[in-house]
């Protein structure tokens, strides 16, 4: 099993940027990445996505309560102020979006994976892999709001 390469990479932040652009009208720019803990705090959502196939692990969104809500707004197109059923099912979306754009784009290019549903948790989440945890801050509305796109894979 070898890690995931910068193509690879770039394919989850281009599809991340793209969903943004579709679907909130957010343009994005890509900040350091760095390896880190997949530890997150008590005011963070994260969104939790198995990979399976010829690469596997787990792909990660995590936002800030107020980004999830402002996220959300967008996607339902009026304004959330805290998360309910219906806007954590539009966070939920939004990376089910993300990964299906990142398979089609990987099954072009001759790799298969497969996704999980999406599973949603709130603060005080860790998350311990196989591989260690590539963490890219996407950053849209300058530098002010990000997402956190989490890493957590290996190629066959």
């Amino acid at each position: 099993m070898a890690s995931i390469n910068a193509e690879h990479i770039n394919v989850f932040l281009m599809a991340t940027s793209k969903i943004l652009q579709d679907m909130c009208g957010y343009t994005t720019k890509i900040g350091k990445p760095s390896v880190k803990n997949c530890e997150f705090k008590d005011d963070t959502i994260v969104i939790m996505i198995g990979v399976t196939g010829e690469m596997k692990g787990q792909v990660m969104l995590a936002f800030e309560d107020e980004i999830a809500c402002d996220i959300a707004g967008k996607m339902m197109m009026m304004p959330v102020q805290q998360l309910d059923e219906i806007s954590t099912s539009a966070i939920c979306e939004l990376g089910n979006m993300i990964m299906g754009n990142a398979s089609t784009v990987f099954s072009v290019e001759g790799i298969g994976i497969d996704i999980t549903p999406p599973t949603m948790c709130k603060g005080n989440v860790a998350f311990q892999g196989p591989v260690a945890n590539l963490s890219i801050p996407v950053y849209y509305d300058g530098d002010d709001k990000k997402i956190e796109l989490n890493l957590a894979m290996k190629v066959d």
